[in-house]
């Protein structure tokens, strides 16, 4: 369990700021990742608020994963601070935090058993299981059945996990993750191996997800500013381990910092709240 902290501060904080964290659903500090001599995460300061959606947005190798991993508890940072719906890592017992964090990433779907329906797949969400075996209890299936029908997936309840589409195992798997009710979702670049349908029709559902009342804090992560709907308020670029930007969407959301973040010429459109990033070709490089 979190200590408690003094109304008069914690290492100087004014109670203004211990309010603010209090609020944060997430809240990084400094936080440095070491790994092998090389330093992954370069003191990054982050904080996401109750009632906004972020977008992580980064090129391949900019730290994203790291992030989320140390979000989690998977990764010892090596310096700085993490905070996860007001508990303190290093003081709470991370293993009883993450239960609120649901995850959905291909490695958990990757690991999902091909002849498990997909209404096991998602009561399996509550006990933190993978393949899940027995018989499960009938308030567990009242509720997975709710939670299909949530995500738009209620004729699916008895299709094997095999013969599910990639778009349809993305929302099988969100449904997974709500069955523990977690009031933070993060999905890590869920539109990977989508085709360009499936893809739409995946983020058009997460627009309709994120713009319920009873919608968790969302976390998209991704390098495609395509994927950006206009549920998401907010956006944190990560370039190289370190924090380019971050605030509301439209003010982060520029040519010159998306230039920047993936070291490019590029131009920004919007319209009707989508993005679409026009990038010129490198002459110099041998294709």
């Amino acid at each position: 369990m979190a200590k408690r902290v003094s109304s008069k501060g914690q290492k100087g904080l004014s109670a203004g700021e211990l309010d603010d964290r209090a609020k944060a659903c997430i809240r990084i500090e400094g936080l440095r990742i070491d790994r092998n001599d090389c330093r992954i995460i370069h003191g990054l300061n982050w904080s996401v608020g109750a009632g906004e959606h972020w977008c992580i947005l980064g090129a391949n190798g900019s730290g994203k994963t790291s992030l989320l991993r140390a979000l989690a508890g998977y990764f010892m940072p090596t310096a700085g601070e993490i905070f996860l719906l007001g508990s303190r890592y290093g003081e709470a017992d991370w293993r009883e935090v993450r239960l609120k964090l649901g995850i959905v990433s291909s490695a958990v779907r990757q690991m999902m058993a091909d002849a498990e329906p997909a209404i096991h797949s998602v009561v399996s969400g509550r006990y933190a299981m993978i393949d899940y075996w027995g018989r499960p209890k009938e308030e567990d299936l009242k509720i997975a059945r709710r939670i299909l029908r949530h995500v738009e997936c209620g004729g699916l309840a008895n299709r094997p996990w095999g013969h599910l589409s990639q778009g349809e195992r993305q929302r099988v798997l969100i449904g997974r993750a709500l069955m523990a009710q977690p009031p933070v979702l993060i999905l890590d670049e869920p539109c990977a191996g989508l085709d360009p349908g499936a893809r739409e029709n995946f983020l058009q559902f997460l627009e309709r997800l994120g713009s319920q009342a009873s919608a968790p804090t969302l976390v998209l992560v991704t390098h495609h500013v395509e994927e950006i709907m206009p549920t998401f308020s907010h956006v944190l670029m990560l370039k190289s381990g370190k924090k380019l930007c971050a605030g509301r969407k439209r003010e982060v959301m520029t040519s010159a910092n998306l230039s920047q973040l993936f070291s490019t010429s590029a131009t920004l459109r919007s319209r009707g709240g989508r993005y679409r990033l026009t990038v010129r070709a490198d002459k110099k490089r041998v294709t």
